[in-house]
């Protein structure tokens, strides 16, 4: 996918989304009111949005809390008050955010217990020594040699740019409509830097949610009680939901997206439905509603019951 046809995407071209009223009310009435039956519009594919910004802000302020945030690697940045320390230590969770949650915390804890000080070590620490300082790591599908490479192309970064950040920001634009054409950029370098393909670093250009990239966009630019932001390059309004199978299912069932695989297109698409209730942040809602199926206390099914398309409220 090329750079324009990306941002063609992203302007709301190539099946984008966007709020409509529905076919009773006529042409150019739009509405400004989600909930309630009103709908959207996605791929040529009416949908109708069955929850409203009540309930989500409900949900924002009963789960968006740190004591909520465990089992999530996101927990591990908050061992950091350097904001260097917290990029790669974010990088490391993001990056092994894959897989049974148990393992994920174990896996990210074995890689971080050996970097005291993340960013300095990244920088500090030569290609050679870092192999044979992950040489017995494993996490499903990331070697030891993997997990050294990418913090070898992390720390060559850091050098050439100052920091993660700064290089992230070299490649944004306040023209885009949202941090994927950066996000394209920021991969490629760290690729070409860590010498990595494959898995641990997909791209937006290749159709990928790249879930766990955005999930590191999300911890490093939001700022509340959860999400750290520790960079201020970037404005949160051009965050994109980090969209696995579980988010998919949520957003399936509030009418949110219409698709059935998690791609940048269903990203997308779920993101600019956010948008309508949270413009300044449409990924503000993303922490809670995923706590719904991982917090025991938290009830997704009842919630699904509730706003879910044909449910006791969805209609």
């Amino acid at each position: 996918m090329s750079p324009q046809s990306l941002q063609a995407a992203f302007e709301g071209r190539d099946g984008a989304l966007g709020i409509i009223t529905p076919p009773e009310m006529g042409p150019g009435r739009r509405s400004r009111r989600l909930g309630d039956g009103a709908w959207i519009r996605g791929a040529g594919v009416r949908m109708s949005v069955t929850i409203d910004v009540e309930a989500l802000e409900a949900l924002y302020q009963r789960y968006n809390r740190r004591e909520f945030v465990h089992p999530d690697p996101l927990e591990f940045l908050y061992d950091y008050e350097d904001p260097g320390d917290r990029e790669v230590a974010g990088l490391v969770a993001s990056s092994l955010a894959y897989g049974r949650v148990r393992q994920i915390l174990r896996s990210v804890g074995k890689v971080l217990e050996r970097m005291p000080a993340p960013a300095r070590f990244v920088t500090d620490t030569g290609p050679d020594e870092l192999r044979c300082t992950f040489a017995d790591f494993r996490h499903r599908f990331t070697t030891g040699e993997e997990m050294a490479a990418l913090l070898a192309g992390a720390g060559r970064l850091i050098r050439a740019c100052g920091s993660l950040e700064k290089c992230f920001v070299e490649g944004y634009r306040d023209s885009d409509d949202s941090t994927a054409p950066a996000l394209t950029a920021f991969a490629g370098r760290l690729r070409e830097a860590a010498g990595l393909e494959g898995h641990l670093l997909p791209s937006p250009s290749a159709g990928s949610a790249c879930k766990r990239l955005h999930l590191f966009l999300r911890w490093m630019v939001r700022r509340d009680a959860v999400d750290l932001g520790c960079w201020s390059g970037v404005p949160a309004s051009k965050l994109v939901i980090p969209l696995d199978t579980h988010m998919m299912t949520i957003c399936r069932g509030l009418g949110l997206t219409s698709r059935r695989q998690a791609s940048l297109k269903t990203a997308m698409e779920t993101t600019r439905a956010f948008r309508q209730f949270a413009p300044d942040d449409p990924v503000k809602y993303d922490f809670a509603l995923t706590r719904l199926g991982i917090r025991r206390e938290a009830d997704l099914e009842g919630f699904l019951q509730t706003w879910a398309v044909g449910g006791r409220r969805g209609g």
